[in-house]
């Protein structure tokens, strides 16, 4: 028989970039920026609690989406509680293409597996990572969510997902500048055209693979190896502020592209540049001086 664990169980979960220019629905990177959770076993009904970004706008009943996420990894164990308290302290900004769904749905399958007795039995690393991405459509940023770091992803042809991380050079940073308003991930794909020219995925193949070996050890091919055929310049008319601001950024040198669907801005540096890049930030925006986070989820 299934029994719960007494007691909250605490989970952090961090923010994460796909795509990073050339690697559409296949590479992603997380960011040192988490959300912080806590789910509860309780006697009956659910209590949600959301603070923080998204606080205004997300529901709280089942329809949340860490629940959802919860209910689905549940189910996989064989174990569903009879009633659930789940807080959210929400960092990552919502719709601005920084994870905040795949880190809610990671969050989710990692706390519904802490809060079984003996969880990692029933639902090992690969399995919550498979229902992760199932749950989200995709992997590209549920992989770097749920492992940390740089992440190669994509689908099989029997409909399983996989990922296999890539190291990243120490000396790399990351800023971002997030705008103030967002753009939903539905409406960003619905910009992409069904097909592409041959030379641009070509040509985007290429950079995506130099972009591997640019973040391993090779921070020096970085401009180059983030330029896009594929996605960002169709996505233009709904986010033509980060787009104008990638061009301003890449006219300059500096390896800048659009983050995840958008419209966030998502810059390589050095330590040297960082703060230089900081005072590029556009009026009305926010910006942040990020770290490459090698931790993915984590119960505590």
């Amino acid at each position: 028989m299934t029994t719960f664990v007494e007691g909250p169980v605490r989970a952090s979960v961090p923010a994460t970039s796909a795509n990073l220019g050339p690697g559409f629905d296949s590479l992603g990177l997380a960011l040192s920026m988490r959300d912080e959770l806590v789910a509860e076993v309780v006697a009956s009904g659910l209590e949600v609690e959301v603070t923080g970004a998204g606080a205004d706008a997300v529901s709280r009943d089942e329809s949340h989406l860490v629940v959802r996420a919860m209910r689905a990894a549940f189910d996989l164990m064989g174990a569903q509680p009879s009633g659930l308290r789940l807080s959210c302290a929400n960092v990552v900004p919502h719709a601005r293409g920084l994870g905040s769904s795949s880190a809610a749905i990671v969050a989710g399958v990692v706390l519904a597996r802490g809060l079984v007795a003996g969880g990692a039995l029933l639902a090992d690393d690969e399995a919550l990572f498979r229902l992760a991405a199932r749950i989200e459509g995709h992997p590209d940023n549920v992989a770097p969510a749920f492992y940390g770091g740089f992440t190669i992803s994509g689908r099989d042809e029997d409909g399983e997902f996989y990922s296999v991380g890539s190291p990243v050079d120490p000396r790399i940073q990351v800023v971002v500048f997030v705008p103030p308003t967002g753009v939903s991930t539905e409406v960003a794909r619905g910009l992409l055209p069904a097909e592409v020219p041959h030379a641009d995925a070509a040509a985007d193949a290429g950079r995506t693979a130099l972009l591997v070996a640019a973040l391993a050890g090779k921070p020096e091919h970085l401009l180059r190896a983030t330029r896009d055929y594929l996605h960002q310049q169709y996505r233009r008319p709904a986010m033509p502020g980060s787009l104008d601001l990638v061009d301003r950024l890449r006219a300059d040198g500096l390896p800048a592209l659009v983050s995840g669907a958008g419209p966030t801005v998502l810059a390589f540096t050095d330590a040297a540049g960082a703060d230089r890049l900081l005072a590029r930030c556009p009026d009305g925006w926010v910006s942040h001086r990020l770290e490459v986070e090698t931790a993915g989820a984590r119960l505590s």
